[in-house]
């Protein structure tokens, strides 16, 4: 570009442009981004009928100024299914030389663009981020400018309708667009070379011709096969009838079950309703038999007896009710302890005699007065059972703990005897565990005078043994269930 043509680009782009609202606006019909036409100078080829398609090629403009733009025009195809071939670096256009060749057939058709007008339209959105919009000079003129703007229009509705593709494009859209048509046509091609190759080889191929007679043969053949196919069509068509009927039959059944089903279904919830009812009814009930039940065992378990006088041990001492019986150098037991775990231990064994009188033989009688208990002889002699004794002079005492021994003793043998008569095995009939012989308890003597502490103490322990085996019995041959759990031994 020379010196001129600069100065002359400088003057363009320094004249203001205006915006004529009545001009067309112009988009590409694909993605829609905005094309900028330009101011024409028109002048300069309106009248220049030498002007031709060939010549049109030589002619330099830019774009927007800046841009330089060669052969801009376009020859519109011939037939409806030819898609023009653009370079990339070209805008379709096209251009009629004068008014005179306007009645051309549009096969001669083209449009040839001034140096002004050489980009017709852009594919970049105008500066200010508006619509798409035509501008014009300050010193275009107008009307020449208004006539450029409608043979474009005009050669994009031809382009249109000879294409079948919306003009204008711009130029990423048509590349695109040409790549597209440039794939279908080689797969046309190759569709058509297919197409030869089989007619050639359908061509090539020989077929045996059939005689007048062989051809009525199979003609009646062929008849008598449709003959039948039509009976059969028939036949299909009765049973076809008669399945719909079956059919028919079969849906009105089939509502019927439907509706026998919802109601059976009602009645199944309206059952399981009343069932889920007793059921929780039923289960309330039986809950509360199996607490009854549970209280049951539970007082049937219970025996007087056994809770009124718990016998067990504490380290050396055998206890009743909590009440340690003996005495130690090293843990001194208060008498008034002493004297009331005797005094339950009349009271429960004289409870035990009283029941099986007059089957158990009580001569030697016990009387029980709390911590302060007597025991008769058989000569209905009293002895004291309570202290404080002396160490040295205890003989009363003494005497009525041997005669409490002897009582037990006895006791012990009428549960004996009891058991042989209820057929028990001979080993399994009742008997103490520590044996009683006289004032001695195995071979601890009860007896205080003259007697270790710790002996008289062991003694006494084995004692209330053997009374807590005496209580067990008695509750196991009375109205009273046994207990389950039996102390064997008290060491």
């Amino acid at each position: 570009m020379d010196e001129r043509e600069k100065a002359a680009v400088r003057r363009r782009s320094s004249v203001p442009i205006t915006v004529d609202p009545n001009i067309p606006r112009f988009v590409c019909q694909n993605c829609r981004q905005a094309l900028c036409v330009l101011g024409v100078e028109s002048d300069k080829f309106s009248n220049d009928p030498s002007r031709s398609g060939l010549q049109a090629s030589s002619i330099q403009s830019s774009i927007l100024g800046s841009i330089q733009m060669d052969n801009s025009f376009v020859v519109l195809p011939k037939k409806k299914s030819q898609v023009p071939s653009v370079s990339a670096h070209h805008y379709i256009g096209s251009s009629l030389s004068d008014t005179a060749n306007a009645k051309k057939t549009i096969e001669d058709s083209f449009i040839v663009l001034p140096p002004a007008a050489a980009s017709i339209y852009k594919s970049k959105s105008v500066a200010d981020g508006g619509d798409a919009h035509l501008a014009t000079g300050g010193n275009a003129n107008s009307s020449a400018f208004h006539s450029t703007i409608n043979i474009l229009q005009r050669a994009f509705e031809i382009a249109s309708n000879q294409t079948q593709v919306e003009q204008p494009l711009c130029m990423e859209c048509l590349s695109i667009l040409s790549t597209k048509f440039d794939k279908e046509i080689e797969d046309a091609n190759r569709d058509i070379e297919a197409y030869d190759c089989y007619l050639k080889s359908f061509k090539d191929k020989s077929y045996d011709m059939l005689s007048d007679e062989d051809f009525r043969k199979e003609k009646l053949k062929l008849e008598e096969e449709e003959r039948k196919l039509n009976a059969a069509i028939e036949e299909t068509e009765k049973q076809f009838a008669e399945v719909n009927a079956e059919l028919e039959d079969l849906d009105s059944k089939s509502m019927q079950f439907e509706e026998l089903k919802e109601r059976y279904w009602h009645d199944f919830n309206d059952f399981q309703f009343q069932l889920t009812t007793h059921q929780e009814e039923r289960d309330s009930i039986l809950a509360k038999i199996e607490v009854s039940q549970a209280h049951l065992e539970l007082l049937k378990k219970t025996n007087v007896l056994n809770d009124a006088f718990t016998i067990w041990h504490a380290g050396d001492f055998g206890t009743i009710n909590n009440f340690r019986l003996g005495r130690l150098p090293n843990i001194p037991v208060e008498w008034d302890e002493i004297n009331a775990a005797w005094g339950q231990a009349c009271l429960l064994l004289h409870t035990m005699a009283q029941y099986f009188y007059p089957k158990f033989p009580y001569q030697i009688k016990i009387s029980p007065m709390g911590s302060y208990p007597r025991i008769l002889d058989h000569n209905k002699n009293s002895y004291e059972l309570f202290g404080p004794v002396n160490l040295f002079w205890s003989t009363r005492y003494d005497k009525a703990m041997t005669l409490f021994l002897t009582c037990l003793n006895d006791f012990a043998e009428f549960a004996n005897s009891m058991d042989r008569e209820n057929n028990v095995p001979a080993e399994k009939c009742f008997k103490f565990p520590y044996k009683i012989e006289n004032d001695r308890v195995e071979d601890y003597t009860i007896t205080q005078s003259f007697n270790k502490p710790e002996n008289w103490t062991k003694s006494l322990k084995y004692t209330l043994c053997n009374l807590k085996w005496a209580l067990y019995w008695f509750i196991g041959n009375t109205d009273f269930q046994p207990v389950s759990n039996m102390v064997h031994s008290h060491n």
